[in-house]
């Protein structure tokens, strides 16, 4: 049924659905994760990394978080083409407004700028929409720390902590169980996306080389955004495994130990 309506981005199926916008969404199901975790203190973004080839030079390589300007960075899941595109012009976007009135473009007034041209890709026949779905941190004077996510139909919204890509939706069901709004700190938050990670990933075990992670903080009044070096996450992985071996042991010991009651009730109700 769906063929005499999805051959052109502009036309609605008799449901009001747009099929074009769909398939976008659906290529992204498909994307490496992306994490976003909004901190008192901070934000971090935690990306899956899916090209893990040794021969790439990873001074200058990137896969999937972008600096977009002093205060701001996003982190992308999708078709890397269009994902290039995207960010070349949220960087434009960044800069005509610097230029124009010499501060900051507010976080929020870029990603709604950015929005207005994905959602133009919806509505005029000829174009595809873009294939990215795109988590953008940064700060700005009128609301300190923020989260933004948008979507390929041009559709966006603040966040306190979500995820994009594969296992998205079992992501964001541990965060709302684990995610304590006013008690999170930046540590607790990089703790936090390496659990949410390692379970819904779909590996055996989380590496440092499968994992982007970057931090946004304020340090003596300028933005600080930093991507963490592979040491510093093997650390944050390997904190992360001593604590789920102790929580294990716990369970076996108690497990043990209950067993050993029922045994023992067991033998003395036969007497």
């Amino acid at each position: 049924m769906a063929r005499r309506y999805d051959s052109r981005t502009t036309i609605f199926s008799p449901e009001g659905r747009l099929y074009q916008v769909e398939y976008a969404m659906e290529a992204i199901g498909h994307a490496g994760t992306c994490l976003g975790i909004l901190a008192n203190d901070g934000i971090i973004l935690t990306a899956e990394r899916r090209n893990t080839n040794k021969l790439l030079d990873e001074v200058s390589y990137s896969e999937k978080i972008y600096r977009l300007y002093d205060d701001m960075a996003c982190s992308v899941a999708g078709i890397t083409a269009d994902a290039n595109v995207l960010t070349n012009e949220l960087r434009l976007i960044a800069q005509r407004y610097y230029l124009q009135y010499q501060e900051q473009i507010p976080c929020e007034q870029l990603v709604s700028t950015l929005c207005d041209i994905k959602q133009a890709y919806t509505q005029f026949g000829g174009k595809r929409p873009f294939g990215v779905s795109i988590l953008y941190i940064g700060w700005d004077k009128h609301y300190g720390f923020q989260l933004y996510q948008s979507d390929p139909s041009g559709n966006y919204g603040g966040w306190k902590a979500t995820c994009i890509g594969n296992n998205s939706a079992n992501a964001i069901s541990l965060l709302k169980q684990e995610y304590k709004e006013g008690d999170t700190d930046l540590n607790t938050a990089l703790d936090l996306s390496i659990k949410v990670l390692s379970k819904t990933l779909d590996m055996t075990k989380v590496t440092a080389d499968k994992v982007e992670i970057a931090t946004l903080t304020r340090k003596d009044g300028k933005t600080v955004i930093r991507i963490l070096p592979d040491n510093e996450v093997e650390v944050l992985i390997k904190k992360y495994e001593e604590e789920e071996a102790r929580i294990e042991a716990e369970k076996k010991k108690e497990a043990d130990k209950k067993k050993a009651a029922e045994k023992e009730k067991a033998s003395g109700s036969g007497k």
